[in-house]
């Protein structure tokens, strides 16, 4: 919501942006300082001192990282809202495969040095990867035989002789699927992805992957001082009471009393739940370590994907870990 009212203020729309929070970024905050995360949970007590200063933490409650060359960054770039951020780069994205945790490989010295594979594996992988990278959708003499809005994923694993290990890492580490529901979907979408995660690599080497230093909440932020730059006006700690419906359309929002009139309404669901729909949900575990993680050379900051059938689950598990300035 931050980011589309930040967009439509520079393309010069009226916005008032009303959040019932404190805070910016609703669901996708960062909280700071931890003894705010504390209350937030209901956790007893306070941090313990070893923690060190609650206000050197910022903690994601939807942890997301950016890929380098996404759609996202590329809105930052448009809008310089990147004026009002600072970047990192993850160090590494790593894969769970029978208990021990592998580097996902972002150089070709990586893969060829990687025990992901057998050598075999990597030449064919190196192939389906050349392919990946010179595949073009408007360009049919790129297809090699494949129809990309009707080939499964599975049949062009097929075509290169990829194993299974190979297709877990690929579709969970570097196309992000969570289930392996789209081995049997047209393939136009996947290549997509794996090409987008080759390209963000290009850009920085590390990985692909790029974060707010000062946490996810800092997005939210910069696109809402994007919109006041540009005259919107913000209120937090704005109840909302009502939304404001006249003849089946949206005319206004009614706070404390006084109603905003409108043309259009966008909010996320917590704000008409009368109006949608549960059709799933999403289980979220924050886990805070006093430690580096295992096996990943004590990056401070990472990513680690555990592919569904490592844990024989039906849908994929995910961890992603990013270190704050503590």
């Amino acid at each position: 919501e931050c980011i589309l009212s930040g967009i439509m203020s520079v393309n010069g729309k009226k916005v008032l942006h009303m959040d019932r929070n404190s805070y910016y970024g609703g669901e996708s905050a960062s909280i700071t300082p931890l003894e705010d995360l504390y209350k937030r949970f209901n956790l007893p007590g306070t941090p313990p001192e070893s923690m060190g200063r609650g206000r050197d933490w910022n903690v994601d409650l939807i942890p997301k990282f950016l890929m380098a060359n996404g759609q996202l960054v590329k809105m930052l770039l448009y809008t310089e809202v990147t004026r009002y951020l600072d970047f990192k780069v993850i160090e590494g994205s790593f894969v769970y495969k029978g208990g021990k945790i592998y580097k996902v490989p972002s150089t070709e010295a990586e893969a060829l040095a990687s025990s992901l594979m057998g050598l075999f594996e990597k030449r064919r992988f190196r192939k389906f990867l050349v392919y990946v990278a010179n595949f073009d959708e408007n360009d049919p003499r790129t297809f090699e035989g494949v129809d990309p809005k009707k080939t499964t994923m599975r049949d062009v694993y097929k075509k290169f002789d990829l194993g299974q290990d190979v297709i877990d890492f690929t579709g969970h580490a570097l196309a992000l699927y969570r289930t392996d529901d789209y081995l049997d979907q047209p393939c136009q979408e996947t290549i997509n992805r794996i090409k987008l995660y080759s390209e963000s690599l290009a850009r920085y080497g590390k990985s692909p992957y790029l974060y707010p230093l000062y946490g996810l909440g800092e997005l939210p932020q910069g696109f809402a001082r994007l919109s006041a730059i540009y005259g919107g006006t913000y209120m937090l700690n704005k109840p909302i009471e009502e939304i404001v419906i006249e003849n089946g359309k949206v005319v206004g929002v009614k706070s404390e009393g006084e109603v905003a009139r409108c043309k259009q309404l966008i909010c996320d669901p917590s704000y008409v739940s009368d109006r949608v729909t549960k059709v799933g949900q999403v289980i979220r575990v924050i886990c805070i370590l006093s430690h580096p993680i295992k096996n990943t050379n004590d990056a401070n900051s990472c990513q680690i994907i555990i592919p569904q059938n490592q844990v024989n689950r039906k849908s994929g598990a995910w961890g992603a870990g990013a270190a704050g300035a503590h």
